[in-house]
């Protein structure tokens, strides 16, 4: 099973990506874009076997602008190149499951057919994500507290002090009263006063 999932990634999945412009590296295929990078990684389970092999697509977008704001938040300190969008692909694609599985009963043509149209689909989806303001409300429309802070300072920092509010809101609602949303109200304050 082993040998038919390198085919697969090699002779399917690779061509796939590369039509899309992105470059494989490992288990990893990229594409920059401005200041997005897209990526996809196919992780492999931990509980592999020679009979049986699973794995799992995460989606992921870095938005240079969304690092600058990282770094700017925590005081300058570098931030290593990471995801702002990150997701399995079930969570962008429905029909897809959260992780596929090899096993010598595996229907190949259909496994091969379902895996390439979510990746497919995956891809045009991420392709409609195409600014770090795309991202950020992403993650506001889950009132997610992935990003949460660089959300409220990006917000702010494009003057958006209206929907800075109502997204610390909808936070109190969600996760109830934390530290961080008196000081996120602090810098909505102060913001809104050097605007005046």
């Amino acid at each position: 099973m082993q040998e038919l999932f390198k085919e697969i990634i090699k002779n399917e999945v690779k061509p796939l990506f590369a039509r899309h412009g992105y470059a494989k590296k490992a288990l990893n295929f990229q594409r920059v874009e401005g200041g997005l990078i897209y990526g996809f990684n196919i992780q492999k389970s931990q509980g592999n076997t020679a009979n049986h092999v699973r794995f799992y697509i995460n989606c992921m977008i870095h938005s240079k602008e969304l690092a600058e704001l990282q770094s700017t938040i925590s005081g300058g300190k570098t931030m290593e190149e990471q995801s702002h969008f990150t997701c399995r692909i079930e969570e962008i694609v429905p029909s897809a499951p959260d992780r596929y599985s090899l096993t010598p009963d595996t229907d190949l043509v259909t496994f091969s057919k379902e895996l390439l149209s979510h990746l497919e689909e995956a891809v045009e989806y991420m392709r409609n994500i195409t600014s770090p303001r795309d991202i950020v409300e992403y993650y506001m429309k889950r009132t997610a507290l992935h990003l949460s802070e660089e959300t409220f300072h990006f917000l702010l920092q494009n003057g958006d002090t209206t929907t800075a509010q109502k997204y610390l809101q909808l936070l109190h609602a969600k996760y109830g009263v934390e530290n961080r949303w008196a000081i996120f109200e602090k810098k909505s304050k102060s913001s809104k006063a050097s605007a005046a």
